[in-house]
């Protein structure tokens, strides 16, 4: 790994150059956030709102509700997002957690490594879920690394392939410094770029990267 801060920098000014504020994260609060994290993984984003919707217009958007819904009636309710009977139970773990832990308010007293902590002890919840929690619903500044951000930074160079998460995160972290701002909407942009041009396979041509890019060719400094 060999990112160094003015070169993450330099790729999130083109980047933003090129797609503007996101406005991360699709949420309303920070609840629908947490629930949206847990539904997000291995489906698109689009099928997590239907599900969403569908908590929403049965009342059961609140951590209570989904606590004491049935697995089976939970998973209906889900049943847009994929792995419904999977996602329902991780659901219902973390509302349990959330719960015991006081909700929003307690669990915001906490440091941020505590914080992360708890959340990685729920079942269902791993880093990138935690980490897009944090972010996102608890403004804390942790940089999420998803396989998104894999791809992009290993065709730019800057990944050789095979990094552990952790490694990732604080080469982001470190590089950039603690900015819950600057890592909410780079984590946006590189999302952004990633569906619209750095796909799995790249449209090169069009890519606001060009001259930094080792896979697009040529490497540039910055």
């Amino acid at each position: 790994m060999k990112a160094r801060s003015g070169r993450l920098r330099a790729v999130y000014r083109r980047l933003f150059a090129a797609y503007g504020p996101q406005r991360w994260w699709p949420g309303d609060g920070p609840f629908e956030v947490m629930v949206g994290a847990v539904l997000t993984q291995n489906t698109a984003w689009s099928n997590v709102e239907r599900a969403i919707r569908a908590l929403s217009e049965a009342g059961c958007l609140d951590p209570r509700r989904i606590h004491e819904l049935t697995d089976q009636h939970l998973a209906q309710l889900i049943r847009p997002a994929g792995y419904f009977n999977v996602k329902a139970r991780r659901l219902k773990s973390f509302c349990a957690w959330y719960l015991e832990q006081g909700g929003r308010e307690s669990l915001a007293r906490l440091d941020t490594t505590a914080l992360r902590r708890g959340l990685l002890s729920v079942n269902g919840v791993g880093a990138e879920t935690a980490d897009d929690m944090l972010l996102y619903a608890f403004e804390r500044p942790v940089f999420v690394v998803d396989a998104y951000t894999r791809r992009l930074f290993e065709r730019l160079g800057d990944l050789e392939g095979g990094e552990g998460y952790e490694a990732i995160r604080r080469l982001f972290e470190s590089g950039l410094g603690p900015d819950v701002g600057l890592y909410n909407e780079y984590h946006a942009l590189i999302v952004r770029h990633a569906k619209a041009v750095c796909r799995k396979r790249p449209l090169c041509g069009e890519c606001p990267l060009a001259g930094l890019c080792a896979t697009g060719g040529g490497l540039g400094g910055g």
